[in-house]
């Protein structure tokens, strides 16, 4: 994470915690560099592993916390594991993700920006001859993953 990227990314977190009446604690901020710094979305027990110097209870409390501030998006993956990253508004990184059928990993993966445009084109149209309005969209492609296969 480059320093200006942190900073932005702190300020942006701090703002939507304060607005929920929250504060950006250590724990938190720890919890939310952690977060950016993964390449994919992880359960929490993945997460414990990765910085053995959070408490479980701490853990689930600021996943809580950081979710209703919508700075974290809760995933689950076909195992019905919950799996958790940084909120693509957050982070600006639009991407998808592989969902493994077999053992619920989930992969982020971008598309090419050609495919993002026509499958975002499509999408409006959908969306268009229903009255409905987009906001973003995701997609989630299932199968299963090379350790898996």
């Amino acid at each position: 994470m480059s320093p200006a990227m942190g900073i932005a990314l702190h300020d942006d977190v701090a703002t939507r915690l304060r607005r929920g009446r929250q504060r950006y604690t250590p724990a938190r901020r720890t919890l939310v560099a952690l977060l950016h710094r993964l390449d994919r979305p992880h359960t929490t027990a993945e997460l414990l592993d990765a910085d053995p110097s959070m408490s479980q209870s701490s853990l689930y409390r600021n996943l809580a916390v950081l979710e209703q501030a919508d700075v974290v998006r809760r995933l689950t993956g076909s195992d019905d594991a919950a799996r958790f990253e940084l909120a693509e508004d957050v982070t600006g990184d639009h991407h998808h993700h592989l969902v493994c059928t077999a053992c619920g990993t989930i992969e982020d993966i971008e598309v090419a920006q050609a495919v993002e445009e026509a499958m975002h084109d499509a999408i409006d149209h959908a969306a268009d001859e229903r009255g409905f309005t987009t906001e973003l969209h995701r997609l989630e492609l299932l199968g299963t993953c090379t350790t898996c296969a």
